[in-house]
């Protein structure tokens, strides 16, 4: 048996070796089977075929979704206690991180009114939050808060919190981790299994329940050869992004093997496994091999621990030795992509798929103004194309046109774990500021690290004040521009886009550049990398041809061009190992320690249920508790409702869930307004996601969402029985309190995007039963079952306009009481018209979770 078990698993894929690992430490046969254990382990001919569970040995949140989860923590012991329970059994099963400072909200951007004020603001802003957070940390066990200014979540698990294997009590397992942010993949290129789930999967994992997945194919993505020394992280992300997008990796494992792999250092594979949420793939592994051991020798491992770590990945199977005579896995498909072939690349200027070679850069903007409107169009006039619009600006005069830069922003996650790249950018900026060149200053410049370790190297290289000279100050740790979160440009220039009618830019280099997400005057956004976020700063406009154009005039009048100051590999590698591998890791473990003074000063109730204030507009008791009962109850049929929302294909979480900053004319601004507050203390959607109240008003609140009620982008939809055009909240909140159901009419992959928790609870708090729509992304689907509302699909074929369906109607949803996964159902609507749908629960568990009205109530009842 042994051997067979061994011969097994040399033809497994890494990343399946550890959920068939996790299967066996974790087999209770209840929640984890023995069956569970043999089908992993027959994973070649069961993928695709069956549900598994998996248990991880940590979780990770950050603020915007830690908050919702520790009020729903909150909330649940006071609903255990009303029902009779020992609220104080309430607590995280599984050890749980909570990163108290992921995202950010810019006020100052220049210097000297950078990181000290922006840190005083937030502090001060969200002072009743973090008192919450440091009310949890010490009354629920298991929960570790990292304290504020240290920096994002998926940096601060890669940097600190990353054990790779665990040692408890003298026994050893891998580490493995999920989150509640959609770029937690980031630690599957230091050889950890990870990645991001709905803020409802979490809660129910940090109370001992699995996660469970379909067990999915594994694409091999062979890397051959070298990269050329112009290409950095970001082009091979991009270019393999593109390959594996059209691989169709979407809900697949992704695991890298072959001899480029050895080529890439672990800054290099965590950026491109960060970057997996963008293609589709559910993760992307780099297992353990010599480059890793070496890797977390400069990050603090003593020797004796990485013994241990190579002794026992090495007995388990889970260390890859490119050397070894044992051969590949067996995989799914294979990738092969030559690292060779792949150039410099920019993304946009709506879609991080669509890729642009920067020598290609100038011809693919005026395309893109020539195109009519759509995902790269903008449907400029000809005669247009070449306005100028002058703007007075600081006492000078500046003119914009189209692909002018107005927004540059070196930020977060996806670059800033990967210290060349950032390197690269200050190096570039000092070889600029040496040549002479200016950025102009008009332009929304910004550098918002995911950590202080990036200001500690870029400080210890002395690149920092050239960055500062071009506008590029570090304005805080967090998520900030990349989720609409940056300071509004200067009125003179917004007015002048306006005025024009001007195509501006944004170039970031993070992870999300859709149309209108960093501010709603900027159409064109592209992903880039740092330092050539940094160079198109300079140029001031994305029309130029970086090869042969040069950026701007330097000392003495001599043109520059990209190339004069492009840094070498050699010089990057000379750099990154004299000022940041050894150093960083050892200033992040001191700071950690330290602490933060102002969160070891802040005071915090103790009680072991949350003393509610009933005037906070931060952190209320929800609802979601409310009928919980002891036993689940079959599904109840959804009658006669009205469709709140009509809406189209590719809807995602982005326009269904609240994010990014609160507008002046939404519902939730009127509710603050209410109690009191001024626009200036709106704070944002993420600082307020404790509130239910705010959140379920910012629900469709999206300025992008297209109800085909409207017929035209706004956050608005129509009451039927008074026939009136209100925000979709006024309208929900009319049917509530008339006692009629809602449902959701959506087209394909409703609920794309990163995974958010209120895209699930604000639908639910607006009173939809159920979403008939004809396909979903898998993990919004799941969140839907989580917190009680139906995911139905059309039958093949099948959809709105080809049964005739207006959305006028109202609908009667029969449930059977013996609902069974995958069961059609019978709809009939108040027209006359009748047809069927599918109920999208994929098992038993799910039906489970759904009849005791989501996955919190379930665990609830466990109290």
């Amino acid at each position: 048996l042994s051997q067979l078990l061994c011969l097994a698993l040399d033809t497994l894929p890494y990343s399946i070796r550890v959920l068939f690992e996790s299967s066996v430490r974790n087999c209770d046969g209840f929640l984890v089977k023995e069956t569970d254990a043999m089908n992993i382990l027959d994973w070649k001919t069961k993928q695709n075929n069956v549900e598994v569970p998996f248990c991880p040995a940590r979780v990770v949140l950050q603020d915007f979704t830690g908050i919702p989860a520790m009020v729903d923590f909150a909330a649940m012991r006071e609903a255990v206690r009303n029902a009779g329970g020992d609220p104080v059994k309430v607590n995280p099963a599984c050890p749980a991180d909570l990163t108290v400072d992921h995202s950010l909200q810019i006020d100052f951007s220049k210097w000297p009114e950078t990181v000290l004020k922006n840190q005083e603001m937030e502090f001060g802003r969200n002072r009743e939050r973090l008192q919450f957070f440091k009310w949890s940390s010490k009354v629920f066990k298991n929960i570790s808060v990292i304290p504020p200014e240290t920096g994002m979540a998926h940096q601060v698990n890669l940097e600190y919190l990353s054990r790779v294997v665990f040692e408890v009590k003298d026994f050893l397992y891998p580490d493995s981790v999920v989150g509640t942010d959609s770029h937690m993949t980031m630690v599957n290129g230091l050889g950890i299994l990870g990645w991001g789930v709905g803020g409802i999967e979490t809660e129910a994992v940090m109370l001992g329940m699995p996660v469970t997945l379909t067990l999915p194919e594994v694409v091999g993505c062979e890397l051959t050869g070298t990269a050329s020394p112009l290409a950095t992280s970001i082009d091979i992300v991009l270019s393999i992004t593109k390959q594996l997008r059209q691989a169709d990796v979407a809900g697949k494992f992704v695991e890298f093997f072959g001899s480029g792999v050895s080529q890439l250092s672990v800054a290099d594979r965590t950026t491109i496994a960060n970057m997996c949420p963008e293609y589709g793939a559910i993760l992307s592994f780099f297992p353990v091999d010599n480059v890793t051991l070496r890797h977390l020798k400069h990050t603090g491992f003593d020797k004796a621990r990485l013994e241990v770590i190579e002794a026992y990945l090495k007995a388990v199977k889970l260390f890859r030795n490119e050397e070894s005579s044992s051969g590949e896995p067996e995989y799914s498909q294979v990738v092969q992509i030559s690292l060779s072939s792949i150039i410099p690349y920019v993304s946009g200027p709506k879609r991080s798929q669509d890729r642009v070679a920067v020598n290609n850069m100038k011809s693919d903007f005026q395309a893109c103004l020539n195109e009519k409107s759509g995902v790269k169009g903008f449907q400029i006039a000809a005669e247009k194309q070449n306005d100028v619009v002058p703007v007075q600006y600081e006492g000078n005069e500046y003119q914009l046109s189209h692909g002018c830069v107005v927004i540059a922003a070196v930020i977060s996650c996806t670059n800033n774990c990967n210290p060349s790249v950032m390197l690269a950018a200050g190096l570039l900026a000092k070889k600029a500021v040496e040549a002479g060149l200016v950025v102009k200053p008009y332009i929304r410049t910004s550098l918002s690290p995911g950590s202080g370790m990036v200001t500690h190297y870029l400080s210890s290289s002395g690149v920092l004040p050239y960055l500062s000279k071009l506008g590029f100050e570090v304005v805080g740790y967090g998520c900030s521009t990349c989720v609409g979160n940056t300071a509004p440009l200067p009125e003179a220039i917004r007015n002048a886009i306006k005025q024009g009618d001007i195509v501006a830019c944004g170039v970031l280099s993070g992870t999300k550049n859709f149309e209108g997400r960093l501010c709603d005057c900027v159409r064109a956004n592209y992903l880039a990398s740092p330092p050539l976020v940094v160079a198109y700063a300079i140029a001031g406009t994305v029309r130029i041809d970086l090869e042969t154009e040069p950026l701007g005039v330097g000392i003495n009048g001599k043109s520059i061009y990209l190339r004069d100051i492009w840094p070498t590999r050699k010089e990057l590698h000379t750099v990154e190992e004299e000022c940041v591998i050894s150093s960083m890791f050892k200033e992040l473990k001191e700071r950690m320690e330290k602490g933060n003074k102002r969160w070891n000063l802040l005071e915090a109730p103790e009680s072991t249920l949350f003393p509610w204030d009933l005037k906070s507009t931060y952190i209320r008791c929800p609802s979601f508790f409310d009928k919980l009962a002891k036993e689940p109850v079959p599904p109840q049929p959804i009658e006669n409702a009205h469709v709140l929302l009509y809406l189209g294909d590719s809807v995602t979480t982005d326009h269904i869930s609240p994010a990014g900053s609160i507008a002046r004319s939404s519902a939730a601004a009127k509710y603050l307004t209410n109690k009191g507050l001024t626009p200036r203390e709106f704070n944002s959607y993420g600082a307020r996601r404790g509130n239910d109240a705010v959140m379920t008003r910012g629900t469709f609140a999206n300025i992008k969402l297209l109800n085909k009620f409207i017929g035209k982008p706004a956050p608005k939809t129509i009451h039927f029985p008074s026939g009136q055009t209100l925000d979709v909240f006024e309208a929900a909140e009319l049917y509530q309190k008339e006692g009629i159901p809602v449902i959701i009419l959506a087209g394909k992959k409703y609920g794309l995007g990163s995974s958010r928790d209120w895209a699930a609870k604000g639908p639910f708090l607006l009173g939809v039963k159920a979403v008939l729509a004809e396909s979903y992304e898998k993990v919004h689907r799941s969140q839907l079952i989580g917190i009680g509302i139906a995911p139905l699909q059309f039958l093949p074929g099948e959809n709105p306009a080809t049964l005739g369906l207006t959305g006028r109607e109202q609908f009667s949803i029969l449930f059977p009481q013996e609902l069974s996964p995958g069961m059609t159902l019978d709809i009939k609507t108040s027209t006359g018209k009748a047809f069927r749908a599918v109920a999208l629960f994929e098992n038993d568990m799910e039906l489970t979770l759904y009849k005791c009205g989501g996955s919190l109530n379930f665990v609830a009842r466990r109290f």
